[in-house]
């Protein structure tokens, strides 16, 4: 792995987060073709059903990828689903070289892409920047790997363990509550209990930062939610 090849990958998860809470169930992904030292071509998967990263790039990039390196922040899909195989846009396109950081979980791919490259002559190098990709879809990876989605927890408490103040809305300061909000927009649900519910009857939307409302989930076994609830 070259400094080269960190940098470029790099650029692919930078384009990858901006489709962060879109693209589910699919995985985000981003993608840059590179000739030489120069990018020809770049894209990312912007939601379901939308063209995969790797056919954007290559769609951008034309005679260009021909030769080139191509460096993608998962492995490129060999099954059919809403959209047709990007090994086989790869191969078309004559990409010499693909550079992945992190094997597809799914079982429709889990290797068979990598492995459908290098049976057509293609320099296939896996696991740059590994980590940085398994932590930008841990979500993804969960439910493929484990069945079940993955939880992020918000738990704010005072010094002696309140999770209420008198006469305070908030236990968060201005930047926390940003944070929680960034969350909110990059989930697919937000779920409380009724206990919450009752006591704060929060809105449960994505305010503080521009982004789209997740689905909102109350557990509650009793049916104890005021109908003009949030």
């Amino acid at each position: 792995m070259s400094d080269e090849d960190t940098r470029f990958m790099r650029r692919a998860l930078r384009l990858a987060t901006r489709a962060a809470g879109r693209t589910s169930p699919n995985p985000m992904v981003g993608t840059v073709i590179v000739r030489g030292t120069e990018i020809v071509g770049e894209g990312y998967h912007r939601a379901a059903g939308e063209p995969h990263a790797e056919v954007s790039a290559l769609t951008k990039a034309g005679d260009a990828a021909r030769g080139a390196t191509l460096y993608t922040t998962l492995e490129p899909c060999a099954h059919h689903g809403r959209t047709p195989p990007c090994v086989d846009a790869i191969l078309a396109a004559g990409v010499r070289r693909v550079v992945a950081a992190m094997r597809d979980p799914d079982p429709r791919t889990d290797g068979k892409g990598f492995r459908q490259l290098k049976a057509a002559g293609v320099e296939v190098e896996p696991g740059v920047l590994e980590a940085e990709a398994l932590r930008l879809n841990e979500g993804f990876v969960s439910r493929v790997r484990r069945g079940r989605p993955f939880v992020v927890v918000k738990l704010a408490t005072t010094l002696d363990g309140r999770v209420t103040a008198p006469g305070r809305r908030y236990l968060v300061g201005k930047r926390a509550l940003r944070e929680v909000h960034r969350l909110r927009d990059r989930s697919d649900a937000v779920l409380v209990g009724i206990g919450t519910v009752l006591a704060d009857d929060p809105a449960l939307t994505v305010r503080e930062v521009t982004g789209r409302d997740p689905l909102r989930v109350i557990v509650d076994t009793e049916a104890r939610t005021p109908p003009t609830a949030k």
